[in-house]
Formats: structure tokens, sequence, C-alpha cells
């Protein structure tokens, strides 16, 4: 056995303190989490609620953080009776995600759910995170006016910068569809919205004049966030290390991009706990702890019960403007 050193000894053992500290950082905040999210007695409102219904997609996402993992979708009337479940308790704002929301059965299921939440029981505010390739001006016809927001992803206005992230497919064009996706929203009165992941393929671009070009009602600008079994770690599909920037990088962006009036920074710090996700199963996802632990399914032990498993930062939800003015008809857009 060859010797070592005292200064790599020293180095390994600092490199080991620092693991150690890491995960016992980790354990500390999310028991933390635990005792001061919700008062004991009381359970959070589920005002807000992202109902990841599929988590197929039609796109390769480097640092996609809700991968295909299955490919289960609920019956349509279970979803239907799950967001009923979410209504009588509160809900005044359902997203439909994915995966690609719009993948599944060519987006008619997903109309479905539309039309149910905003005429069967009314609820204020019904929106949609999309990647856009798969959205028809067809589906606009049918569902348009029963959808308040629907939000398109993307991370850069170069479409070879697209493709390297993996947003892209075939030779199809990310950001013609984008623009086109941008006309069919205004034709049909719903308010568009845009997301941006920002990670190392895009932090050093200037989007400023596409954003002003398109004026989404909200850019929402995301940190690439690490997700442990989702995007990072030994059972992930995806490998996201390499997209990560750090506060100091996000920070320099944001600065940039200051002058744009609908910019909504969302740092990893208020992205973790402050959603209240729904998987495919209608399961909350408690990312307290960098990872995502599903709660019991509303459909079997209710929303109530259920919420208390969620993680769920009510504090930093109201901190980040989780709660706007998000109906089309307080909006007095001009269309």
């Amino acid at each position: 056995m060859l010797p070592i050193s005292q200064a790599v000894l020293v180095k390994m053992l600092l490199a080991l303190w620092r693991c150690v500290g890491d995960a016992l950082g980790r354990l500390l905040r999310g028991a933390c989490a635990r005792w001061t999210r919700v008062p004991a007695g009381r359970a959070a409102t589920p005002s807000s609620v992202n109902y990841h219904f599929t988590r197929q997609c039609n796109y390769k996402c480097g640092f996609c953080f809700h991968t295909a993992k299955t490919s289960f979708v609920l019956p349509a009337e279970e979803a239907k009776k799950g967001l009923r479940l979410l209504r009588e308790s509160g809900m005044e704002k359902i997203n439909f995600s994915g995966g690609e929301p719009f993948l599944h059965e060519r987006g008619d299921f997903l109309g479905e759910l539309v039309r149910f939440c905003k005429q069967d029981l009314e609820v204020p505010s019904v929106s949609i995170v999309s990647n856009g390739s798969l959205i028809r001006e067809s589906w606009f016809r049918k569902y348009g006016e029963h959808l308040d927001i629907l939000a398109v992803s993307c991370d850069s206005f170069d479409e070879d910068t697209n493709k390297t992230i993996g947003r892209g497919q075939g030779r199809k064009s990310h950001l013609d569809q984008l623009y086109k996706v941008r006309n069919w929203c205004r034709e049909y009165k719903v308010a568009f919205k845009i997301n941006s992941v920002i990670n190392t393929f895009n932090v050093d671009e200037d989007m400023s004049k596409h954003i002003s070009s398109l004026n989404p009602v909200r850019w929402k600008v995301f940190q690439c966030l690490l997700i442990e079994g989702e995007n990072v770690g030994e059972s992930s599909l995806r490998e996201a290390e390499r997209f990560v920037v750090s506060d100091g990088q996000f920070q320099a962006f944001l600065d940039r991009h200051s002058a744009i009036g609908c910019l909504v920074p969302e740092s990893n710090q208020k992205m973790r706990d402050s959603y209240l996700i729904l998987d495919e199963y209608m399961r909350f996802l408690d990312c307290t702890q960098g990872r995502k632990d599903p709660s019991k399914s509303i459909l079997d032990v209710g929303v109530h019960e259920a919420i208390k498993f969620s993680g769920f930062d009510e504090k930093m939800f109201l901190k980040r403007g989780g709660k706007y003015v998000w109906s089309k008809a307080d909006m007095n857009l001009e269309w």
C-alpha cells in the first residue's frame, strides 16, 4: 500500500467533512421545514395547485425535474373527482403540466379537464404549462375560451442552444412554434406567458429584444434546480449537474434583464417548497429534502390529510408572488 502524505490526508478529511456537513444540513433543513410550514391543527389551503397528470414528454430537456418515470395517467373521471375535491377545499387556480400535457390523447384529455374546471367547477384561473410543440389552432377553437393562461417554455432564442438543452424535436423550429402560439393566444383571448430555465447554456444570453416583442403577461425565470431521483442521483433519468448555475450567475442574468417589467425571478430557494405539486396519482410531492416524497393520494385520504405531507411553504408562496391577478377576466388585456 502506497503511503499517503499528510497534505493529501488533510484534503481527504476536509472533503469527507464537507459531505457529512452538507448531508446534515439537508436533513436539518428538511426537519425544520416540516416543523414550521403548516402550524399544528391547520392544513394549508390549496389555493394554487400544479397538477402534473402525465410524465411523458416529446422533448428531452437535460435539466427536467419531472421526468418520464411512469406512463400512468388517471382516467378522466377519477381526475375530475380529484379536481372537485381540490375545489371544495379552496382551490382558486389550477395549472396543468407534465411531462408535456398536450401529448396525451392529442390534447383532448387536457382540453376536457380545462373545460370541466372552468365550466363545472368555476375555478377562477385555469392555466397550462407546455413546451408548445404539439399545440394546434384547432385546440384553441375547441377549448380556448375556458383557458386563462398558457405558459410556453422557452430557454433560448437561439435554435442551436435550444437543441443543446434538449428543447427540440427533429427539424421543427421551437421558436417558430412559440410565435405561432403567441398569435393564437391573442386571437382566442388567452393570456400568454413564458417560462425560462436559466442554465449554463443560456446564462449569458440577452433575451430582452425577443421578450419585449412577444410581450407576455409574465416571464417566469427559474434558476436550474436539482431534484434527487429526477435529474440527479443514481435513479434519475437526467444528469443535470452540468446545467447548474451559481446564485451569482443567476443574479447577473436578472440584472441584464432588469428593464423587463413582466420578469418574475425564481431562485432555487424560492422554487423548492413554494409549489403545491400533484403527481399523476394525485399525490402531493414534498421537495423539502431535495427529492420528491409523495403523500397518499387525495383520492384515498382527501385533500386535508394529504396536504399535511406536501412540505408546502405558504409564506414563501406569497413572498415569491404566487398570488397575483390570474384570471383573464380581471387582467384588462388588450387583445
